[in-house]
């Protein structure tokens, strides 16, 4: 898919969006499902605060908390881009990033599933409703996250790395992770037919543009101005309620 396609398929299925509601009868049904990871199906999110907070200090840097919103949920490559140039590092956006790839390699094989994922993804694909994964995550790293979930990750029909995907010419909060992953779905749906389950209000921003619903279960310490754009804010997947877009309920 062209970068002139996707941002075409963006402006016209922004104009269809809804804004966020308390009732289920404001949001649109559903056929197909996308998920971001990090954060969502996988907890590395303290993890990589960590790994990322332990690089900073070897800078003599601190690590602000508008600096951590602006870089959740976007690219290796977009994360390092912002660290470096925000916080004036003494070295390059190369030299960054090659340190944050080595650490997130060592650190990141124990991340355990989040409360609730492993029941929805086995729901969804046990009723025949097409899941695809939207990461920012770059292949190597996905291989590393999900070594100890590896049945549960082949349930997707296919996966979108923003880090290592072509395709995807802007991270998160550009919706062109979102508008790739709809475009692989063998029937090619409309992006208003694709639901996004996302925590990262950078994703929020990048489903919303794509002309989809989002699902957002953020971090407690997120706040409420920036999960105001979400269709429906959940605690956790435990308290999503399939039936209210469409999809079959849990039984």
């Amino acid at each position: 898919m062209s970068q002139i396609s996707i941002r075409g398929l963006a402006l016209g299925a922004a104009s269809t969006c809804r804004e966020m509601s308390s009732s289920s009868s404001s949001f649109r049904k559903v056929t197909h499902c996308i998920f971001d990871m990090d954060g969502l199906l996988l907890d590395t999110e303290k993890i990589y605060e960590s790994i990322l907070g332990n690089l900073l200090k070897s800078y003599n840097s601190p690590y602000p908390w508008a600096t951590r919103m602006k870089v959740m949920g976007t690219t290796e490559q977009r994360t390092c881009s912002i660290l470096v140039n925000d916080l004036k590092l003494p070295c390059t956006v190369d030299e960054f990033l090659a340190k944050f790839r080595r650490d997130q390699l060592l650190c990141l094989g124990k991340a355990p599933l989040m409360q609730g994922a492993e029941r929805l993804v086995r729901h969804l694909h046990q009723h025949q409703i097409p899941i695809a994964l939207a990461t920012s995550s770059g292949a190597d790293s996905v291989e590393v996250k999900t070594k100890n979930h590896r049945e549960l990750f082949e349930l997707f029909g296919h996966k979108v790395m923003g880090s290592s995907d072509a395709e995807v010419k802007e991270g998160k909060p550009a919706p062109d992770i979102f508008l790739v992953a709809a475009s692989r779905f063998p029937d090619q749906p409309d992006p208003t037919q694709c639901l996004v389950f996302e925590d990262a209000p950078n994703g929020v921003t990048a489903a919303i543009a794509a002309g989809m619903q989002a699902v957002m279960v953020p971090d407690p310490h997120i706040e409420e101005d920036q999960r105001k754009h979400a269709t429906v804010v959940l605690r956790s997947l435990e308290d999503f309620r399939p039936e209210e877009f469409g999809l079959p309920a849990f039984s």
